[in-house]
């Protein structure tokens, strides 16, 4: 089987061609699979169901056994595509402590960082069409 990344590939019923799909694709593809759902009053307030996510976003677990919990996402590892949110952590048999790494898919933004301007200009791009249009 090959290892290369295919362009051409659209879907496959088989989870093993989905794995290979996102374990080989490239970093500026792997970006995209960091994009999370919003809160619903996030999703009203920008007029967008999903966001990259970014360091800094404050997050609410969806699943496992940290479901409920709210944090800031402390670091991303975009070639794992995991998520490390402070405040989440389990306990070694030493009695250290590890950070949980977490997949975006089972995140929600509950809060968005907008230091940034360019991010800020794209979700206030659509609240000025919504004011323009009603």
């Amino acid at each position: 089987m090959k290892s290369e990344f295919s362009k051409t590939w659209k879907s496959s019923t088989q989870p093993r061609k989905q794995r290979k799909y996102l374990k080989n694709a490239p970093l500026h593809t792997k970006s995209k699979f960091l994009n999370t759902n919003l809160s619903k009053t996030l999703r009203e307030k920008h007029g967008k169901r999903s966001v990259r996510l970014r360091t800094g976003d404050k997050v609410r677990i969806l699943r496992g056994s940290s479901k409920g919990k709210e944090g800031k996402v402390e670091s991303i590892n975009l070639k794992e595509t995991k998520v490390y949110v402070t405040g989440i952590e389990k306990p070694k048999k030493d009695g250290s402590k590890i950070k949980v790494a977490l997949k975006p898919s089972n995140l929600q933004i509950v809060e968005l960082k907008l230091d940034d301007q360019k991010r800020k200009q794209k979700l206030l791009v659509k609240d000025k069409e919504d004011k323009k249009n009603g």
